[in-house]
């Protein structure tokens, strides 16, 4: 259960980013590079020969960085040219592809918890993030729809680079990777000014960022990824209502409800037992 709650706590931090991106007033590229340069640092330290002739899960960081980099691009993108709930509620689609792709891309057991919780859980976000009159931008949601495939390939490949790499190992050195993509996909664009709201990102970095992926990282690697996948709500659970206790945004009664669904089901997927899961048929078809 320990692993549960790291994975839940990592994902709840990430929801706190709010509170260091508006008061910083960086662009979505500069904030991601800094956030990710951040996390990067230790990575000097974190390289052994031991872990390096793993080349799985070498080619499994590197993928992760590539991954996340073009998920945090698409996100931002989607965030600046439509609305925010459009944005999010099509990036939280990941936990449904991890749900749906797990049995074949991890060989995991199905977990029918998971594939009936992972639709219900949408319904509840988009309870909780749709406001009544607000406008739908189908290139927002094409965007927000491809962040989702790429954040949930860095939950496959982290699990693949926890074989080999400490939890902080893959937190460090995929974002590494993460910003070098990030520079040659956007130059001189991602590189923040050097001014003091600057730090108020590298606060958010070490928080969101750093203790919030290696608390991730550290339950990622004990439980299954569909599972890890309907924890990720936390995220914009946490955020919405940050954004309605700090920045007094609207949230109703079918908010309220959205949270209480999201929150639920993400219990209950979470404690299924491992016996109900369904074991995957061989590959010649027998079980």
């Amino acid at each position: 259960m320990q692993s549960f709650f790291m994975v839940a706590a990592g994902a709840t931090l990430w929801g706190f980013w709010s509170l260091f991106l508006r008061p910083a007033g960086l662009t979505g590229q500069q904030s991601a590079l800094l956030a990710l340069l951040t996390v990067a640092l230790p990575t000097p330290f974190l390289l052994n020969k031991q872990a390096l002739k793993d080349r799985r899960a070498i080619l499994a960081l590197v993928i992760m960085g590539v991954a996340d980099a073009i998920n945090v691009a698409l996100f931002f993108a989607a965030v600046n040219i439509g609305p925010v709930s459009v944005a999010v509620l099509t990036h939280y689609l990941a936990p449904l592809l991890v749900a749906l792709t797990a049995p074949w891309v991890a060989r995991e057991p199905r977990s029918p918890r998971a594939l009936i919780g992972a639709p219900l859980t949408s319904l509840g976000l988009a309870l909780l993030l749709w406001k009544p009159g607000a406008s739908f931008s189908g290139w927002t949601a094409l965007l927000g729809a491809g962040s989702a495939i790429f954040f949930a390939i860095t939950v496959f490949t982290a699990k693949e680079a926890a074989r080999a790499w400490s939890p902080l190992g893959v937190t460090s050195v995929h974002s590494a990777v993460s910003v070098v993509t990030l520079l040659l996909l956007f130059g001189r664009g991602a590189l923040p000014p050097l001014t003091p709201s600057a730090l108020w990102i590298v606060a958010g970095g070490v928080l969101c960022a750093l203790t919030g992926n290696i608390l991730f990282n550290t339950g990622l690697r004990r439980i299954p990824a569909a599972t890890t996948g309907a924890l990720t709500y936390m995220e914009p659970l946490t955020a919405t209502l940050i954004g309605w206790l700090c920045f007094h945004e609207e949230l109703g009664p079918l908010g309220l409800l959205g949270g209480g669904l999201v929150l639920g089901l993400g219990v209950w997927v979470a404690t299924e037992p491992r016996s109900s899961r369904s074991p995957l048929p061989s590959i010649s078809g027998t079980s």
